[in-house]
C-alpha cells in the first residue's frame, strides 16, 4: 500500500507529460497570383503564412473595451478606425509610415507615448487617445475628428472642416460606414 502512495506522483506526472499541450489554433493566409486571399487553419503549403491567432480576436476586443472606456469613446467606433487603418492587422506599415493597428505616423506615437506602434495594446492605448484629443479639439464633430486623424489637424483647420483630399473623404466615410456596421452587430469582427 505505502508503494502504491509513492506511485501515485510518478504516474500523475507522467500522464501529465505524455498529455498533449492545448495547442493555439492559428489562422494562416495565402495572396496568390491573381490577388485572391485564401485563408486556412489547416496549411497544405509553405505558402501560407501565419495570420493570426484564434485568440487574437478576444484579446482585441479586451483591448478596444478597456480603451474605449479609459477615453470615453464607443467601442464601435474603435473598431471602425481599426477596420480602415489596419484591417486589424497589428504588423501593418502603410506608404506613408504609419504603423500598427491604428496606423500611427511616428511623429503621432510619440505625441501620445507610443514606444512600440505593432504591440497592440501600444497601438490601441496611442490611436484612443489621439482620436480623444482629436474629437475634443474639434468639439466632438466626428467628420473633423476622423479627417483630423487621417490628414492632420491642421489641414482640417486650413479647410475649416474635411480637406478636399479625395482619400480623407473616402476615409471618413468608411470609418462612418463601419461604425454603423459595427453598432448594429453582436460578433464584430
Amino acid at each position: 500500500m505505502f508503494m502504491l502512495f509513492r506511485l501515485i506522483p510518478v504516474l500523475v506526472l507522467l500522464t501529465l507529460m505524455l498529455t498533449p499541450a492545448p495547442v493555439q489554433a492559428g489562422i494562416y493566409r495565402h495572396v496568390d497570383e491573381h490577388g485572391r486571399v485564401h485563408f486556412t487553419n489547416v496549411p497544405t503549403t509553405n505558402k501560407f503564412l501565419f495570420y493570426r491567432s484564434e485568440g487574437e480576436k478576444y484579446q482585441l476586443e479586451s483591448l478596444i473595451t478597456h480603451f474605449a472606456e479609459k477615453f470615453q469613446l464607443d467601442r464601435s467606433l474603435l473598431k471602425a478606425v481599426i477596420k480602415v487603418e489596419s484591417n486589424f492587422n497589428p504588423q501593418v506599415v502603410s506608404i506613408k509610415g504609419a504603423q500598427g493597428l491604428m496606423q500611427l505616423m511616428p511623429e503621432t506615437a510619440r505625441e501620445v507615448g507610443v514606444n512600440n506602434p505593432f504591440d497592440p495594446s501600444d497601438s490601441i492605448y496611442g490611436g484612443s487617445l489621439y482620436l480623444r484629443k482629436m474629437l475634443d479639439y474639434f468639439d466632438l464633430n466626428l467628420d473633423y475628428a476622423l479627417a483630423a486623424y487621417n490628414a492632420g489637424p491642421n489641414a482640417v483647420r486650413k479647410y475649416g472642416g474635411i480637406p478636399p483630399f479625395e482619400e480623407t473623404q473616402n476615409y471618413v466615410k468608411k470609418v462612418k460606414h463601419y461604425f454603423d456596421f459595427y453598432s448594429r452587430s453582436k460578433d464584430n469582427f
